[in-house]
Formats: structure tokens, sequence, C-alpha cells
């Protein structure tokens, strides 16, 4: 027999943390690992559109994993960690998003002006997971001042938006589709 998706534990609008003990699912905390799972699905629509660079593809893969390591991360507070072991979110890999940033960036025109969150379909689409990420972020910075989370956690969402911004010209630039820079709207 195998297990059910559904366990009707959360019909009354609660939910379980990792490794026990049950929370609203309005809390902050279930907010933040919400909005990385939003995050994390929006990624997996760029890995699945048919544009997408298969340099762009392979990184954002990884990234999805860590994602998932952030996620499992947040789901269980550290009080928690002694009776299970949980992969946390660590320096390494926000150094690991840095060295992308890096790499993709020196490929790119320097920017002299703001740019349009479009381009290719792929690239608009990583702008909206970068738009989610900092959602993501100002969940966990509220989540912070609560309760204690891992201290690479915040750095890693700040240089995760980072990372899918760059993401996104660099996606634009293998597509041969420009950044569109902002300009000034003029009224009709």
């Amino acid at each position: 027999m195998s297990l059910r998706i559904y366990t009707k534990t959360g019909d009354r609008g609660t939910t379980a943390l990792f490794g026990g003990g049950r929370v609203p699912k309005y809390d902050v905390r279930i907010e933040t690992y919400g909005t990385i799972d939003e995050l994390n699905s929006t990624i997996g629509v760029v890995i699945a559109h048919e544009q997408t660079p298969q340099e762009i593809r392979i990184v954002l893969m990884e990234l999805s994993a860590f994602l998932l390591v952030l996620g499992s991360d947040l789901a269980t507070p550290d009080q928690q960690s002694s009776r299970m072991v949980v992969p946390r979110i660590e320096p390494k890999h926000v150094t690991w998003l840095e060295e992308w940033i890096d790499r993709w960036d020196e490929s790119l025109p320097p920017l002299k002006n703001f740019i349009l969150p479009t381009g290719s379909m792929p690239s608009a689409l990583l702008h909206v997971a970068r738009t989610i990420c900092r959602r993501a972020e100002r969940r966990a910075v509220e989540l912070a001042e609560r309760e204690h989370i891992g201290e690479a956690i915040i750095p890693f969402l700040n240089r995760c938006s980072d990372f899918l911004f760059v993401a996104a010209r660099k996606t634009n630039a293998l597509l041969g589709s420009e950044d569109v820079l902002w300009r000034t709207p003029h009224a009709q």
C-alpha cells in the first residue's frame, strides 16, 4: 500500500515543523519557507522553458537543490536539530552564488541605466523569480527578528536575488536579446 499525499493533519489551520511541533499556517516561518517554495517553483518554470539556454538550466538546477536545503533549514528550528541531521545553508552556498554572479557579470556589458524586467521569456521569468526572492528575504528578516535562523540564510537570499538579476541578463545575452533600458516615460 502506498502512502497517501493527504494527511488531514492541517485541516484545522496548523502545520507541522520538520522534527516536531505545530504552528499556525500563517506563522512567519511557514510564510518564509512557503515563499522559498514559490521561488523554487518559478525557477522550475525557467528550467522547463524551451528557450532557456542549457548553460543557465544547469546552474539553475543546482540553485533549485540549494533552495530545497534552504526550505528544510527554515522548516527545522535549531532547537530541534539535535534529533535529526538536517542540511543547512552555509557561507559556502553564498560564495557559490557570488562566483556565478562574478563569472556572468564579467561577460556582460556594464549597466549604465536601469533595465526593464523583460527581453526573452526566460529572462522575464527570472526577473519574476528575483522579486519572489526579495519577498522571501523580507520574510526571513522578519523571522530572524523573532527567532534564531541560520546566519547564512539572509546573505544567501540577498545574493540569490542578485544572482537572478545577472542570470536574467546572461540569458538575454545568450539568446541574442538585448536588455531593455529604462527611459523616463513621457506623458501623452
